[in-house]
């Protein structure tokens, strides 16, 4: 089994491109996991444990979570853990394009497109991950908002530069800091504290190529174009976010789905959650000049600010 040690951390630097990449490309030769043998696929779920941190739950601190039993609140983090599974599939295929696109037909011999290759067979393993995580969780394939989806088509298909890059750390950031959490709480299911910790551990490297990339691009951007990324990072992040945690879940952990949708929509507590975890990457987009008033409008929405 995959330990559970947090993720290498790779300092920033002025260094860009090939350097970064070239480390990057060291390190996973060096810390990789194969999902097929290092997850444990073939122990029943026990039901005894919970999918995810309690805390992370949408309804954890409302009325309703004080009047579930624990086991329903177990069957409700299991079915959020693998609603957040199915969303990452769903971006992860967007973000194999997006990189697809961004190295098509440049020098394969670069360290840049190597490492971006090495990204492509990372996500790919952990879409089959977190596919077959969601089925031991005995959910079924939750789909984002078929907005959402044609968003997510039209995003793929447009962005560019900085915008392709910071709206991949987005979504990996914020799935990082929960799932550091959940990880280390012994309180969830085993094989789902191992897939959060390979995603965790080779993600680490994924968002220091963002943030490598991020930059570089945006050091080309006059400011027109940087203050529409913005926006376009801004309304990604937003539809990501709300994308998460299907409201499927509700109605199939047992719950009344139109209540529980409404504490979950009001939850200070969940919203204070997701503010924390996102407070580093505020923080990069800030230092980026890509926190515009526009930007910010929704960010607050989605509660990461």
């Amino acid at each position: 089994m995959a330990s559970s040690t947090a993720r290498p951390e790779f300092q920033d630097d002025a260094r860009s491109g090939p350097g970064v990449a070239r480390r990057l490309l060291d390190s996973s030769a060096t810390l990789s996991y194969d999902p097929a043998t290092e997850v444990d696929w073939e122990t029943p779920l026990d039901k005894d444990f919970h999918g995810a941190s309690p805390e992370w739950s949408t309804l954890f601190g409302t009325a309703y979570w004080a009047e579930l039993t624990e086991d329903r609140r177990k069957e409700l983090t299991r079915q959020e853990a693998a609603s957040v599974a199915s969303t990452g599939i769903w971006f992860e295929m967007i973000l194999q394009q997006l990189i697809l696109r961004d190295i098509y037909a440049k020098d394969p011999t670069d360290d840049r497109v190597q490492w971006a290759l090495t990204e492509i067979a990372d996500e790919c393993r952990h879409s089959i991950m977190f596919a077959r995580g969601a089925r031991k969780l005995g959910a079924p394939a939750y789909r984002p908002r078929r907005v959402a989806v044609e968003l997510g088509r039209l995003f793929k298909t447009t962005a560019f530069g900085e915008a392709a890059y910071a709206a991949i750390l987005v979504a990996e950031e914020v799935l990082d800091v929960m799932q550091r959490d959940w990880m280390r709480d012994e309180r969830v299911v085993p094989f789902v504290r191992t897939i959060n910790n390979i995603h965790v551990v080779e993600e680490s490297r994924h968002m220091k190529f963002a943030r490598e990339e991020t930059r570089r691009h945006l050091a080309k951007a006059g400011r027109v174009r940087r203050n529409v990324h913005a926006l376009l990072i801004a309304v990604s992040a937003y539809v990501i976010v709300t994308s998460m945690v299907n409201r499927k879940v509700y109605a199939n952990a047992g719950l009344d789905e139109k209540r529980a949708l409404a504490e979950a929509r009001a939850n200070e507590h969940h919203k204070a959650m997701m503010r924390s975890s996102c407070a580093g990457l505020m923080e990069f987009l800030a230092s980026c000049r890509l926190l515009t008033r526009p930007a910010l409008a929704f960010y607050k929405r989605a509660a990461l600010i």
